[in-house]
């Protein structure tokens, strides 16, 4: 697959949340139209619910195209993805959480919300690369 992630930032730049930009991304892969996948992560956005206290929307959007992706492999599967995007988008950015992320108490922005679609989609593609 040839990497899609500055399309999932123009995405994010064109009105999508950070959820919504990675998942409508890679829709296609999973066989499901952009205008579903699109309600089916607009919740997730700023942390989910808009309250930037939970996980960053990249990421949420990612693990959703991995559950699907993951949906014949089974539960096992769609953990040990998921699980690979978090730990590395963690190491790789710092948090994985919205607010730390963009740095609303600390002051200092750990990543840019485009910064963060970016990461969350090439860790996407490395799972959707992979064999095993």
């Amino acid at each position: 697959m040839d990497s899609r992630k500055e399309q999932a930032v123009s995405k994010k730049l064109n009105g999508y949340n950070c959820a919504q930009a990675v998942a409508c991304t890679y829709c296609d892969y999973v066989g499901m139209s952009e205008e579903t996948m699109a309600a089916l992560t607009q919740g997730f956005g700023a942390g989910i619910g808009g309250t930037m206290d939970g996980t960053c929307g990249a990421i949420t959007g990612a693990c959703t195209v991995v559950g699907l992706a993951d949906a014949q492999a089974g539960r096992m599967k769609a953990m040990k993805d998921a699980g690979y995007i978090m730990s590395n988008f963690h190491k790789n950015c710092g948090s994985v959480t919205c607010r730390e992320l963009k740095g609303i108490e600390s002051g200092k922005m750990l990543k840019s919300c485009e910064d963060c679609v970016k990461e969350a989609a090439a860790l996407l593609e490395d799972v959707l690369n992979s064999e095993n």
